[in-house]
C-alpha cells in the first residue's frame, strides 16, 4: 500500500536557499496535500451549501467569494474539518513539525483551501 507521501504529487515548487523553514513545510507537504485532496475539499463545500439550505446558484461572484471567506472565518467546525483533511494526510514526522507552529499553519492552510475554492467555484 502506497504511503501517504507517496500519494501526493510532486509540484516542483523551485526552493531557493533563503526560504524559511515554515515556506519549505508550506511548499512540501501543505500544497501537494492540499491538491491531493482538492476533490473531498470541493465536495465537502457543497454538502455544507446543502446543508445549509444556501442557494448558491442565486449568488453574484463577489457574493460567493465573500460568503466563502465568511464561512471560513465565522464557522470554526468547517475550519477545523478542512484542517483535519489536511493532517489527517501527514506522516508522523510532518505532525511533529505542523504542532510546532500549528496556529501559523492552520491560517496558512485555511487561505490556501480559500482561495482554491474561490477560484474554481466562483464564475
Amino acid at each position: 500500500m502506497a504511503s501517504k507521501i507517496e500519494l501526493r504529487e510532486n509540484l516542483n515548487i523551485e526552493i531557493s536557499e533563503s526560504v524559511t523553514a515554515e515556506e519549505l513545510f508550506q511548499n512540501t507537504v501543505l500544497r501537494p496535500v492540499i491538491k491531493l485532496q482538492n476533490d473531498v475539499f470541493m465536495t465537502h463545500f457543497f454538502h455544507y451549501l446543502n446543508n445549509m439550505k444556501i442557494d448558491w446558484e442565486s449568488f453574484s461572484s463577489e457574493k460567493r467569494n465573500t460568503f466563502i471567506e465568511n464561512s471560513f472565518h465565522k464557522d470554526n467546525i468547517l475550519k477545523n474539518t478542512y484542517i483535519g483533511m489536511v493532517i489527517g494526510m501527514m506522516d508522523a514526522e510532518e505532525l511533529q513539525i505542523y504542532y510546532k507552529e500549528n496556529k501559523m499553519f492552520n491560517k496558512r492552510i485555511i487561505n490556501m483551501i480559500t482561495e482554491r475554492l474561490k477560484s474554481q467555484i466562483v464564475k
